[in-house]
């Protein structure tokens, strides 16, 4: 019995190695450094924007806290409002994480899914799906945010 399973097993293996070989011919090869220069371009000129942005503001005398969470909330917009247009996909394709490692990325990632499920309604479609993915997120940054907050009024106390 012991011997019928290892052939078993060894068959099975045979037979994924072959799919694998199979499905390596028509699947596309990635270009690594083309990727590379077109998220670092990409994502560099949404930083160099924002910053842009922060600059303007602060040369009419907002401080440059308010401006950073000003610009933080347009960015935030801009990103789901091009996820809403279906024009964050197509940038999102092209320059990889170029355009989702900066803030857009986490607007983009509770917009899809809320636009997705749409049509089953606004609570149980757009309102259960909205948190689904940055659900996750907000929860680990909240709870870190509270024992981090605890830690440091306690020792405040000593």
């Amino acid at each position: 019995m012991a011997e019928q399973d290892k052939q078993e097993k060894k068959q099975k293996k045979q037979v994924a190695k072959a799919y694998e070989q199979y499905a390596g011919q028509f699947t596309p090869k990635p270009n690594y450094f083309l990727n590379c220069v077109k998220a670092f371009f990409v994502g560099g000129a949404i930083c160099v924007c924002a910053l842009l942005v922060e600059k303007w503001l602060t040369s009419f005398g907002m401080d440059q806290k308010a401006a950073g969470t000003y610009v933080t909330i347009l960015l935030v917009m801009t990103a789901q409002l091009l996820t809403g247009l279906g024009v964050f996909d197509t940038i999102g394709k092209f320059a990889g994480a170029g355009v989702i490692v900066p803030i857009t990325g986490f607007a983009n990632s509770m917009v899809a899914p809320a636009i997705e499920y749409k049509q089953e309604g606004i609570v149980l479609g757009v309102g259960a799906k909205l948190f689904s993915l940055a659900g996750p997120v907000l929860v680990c940054g909240i709870s870190t945010a509270t024992v981090i907050g605890v830690i440091y009024w306690i020792l405040g106390q000593f």
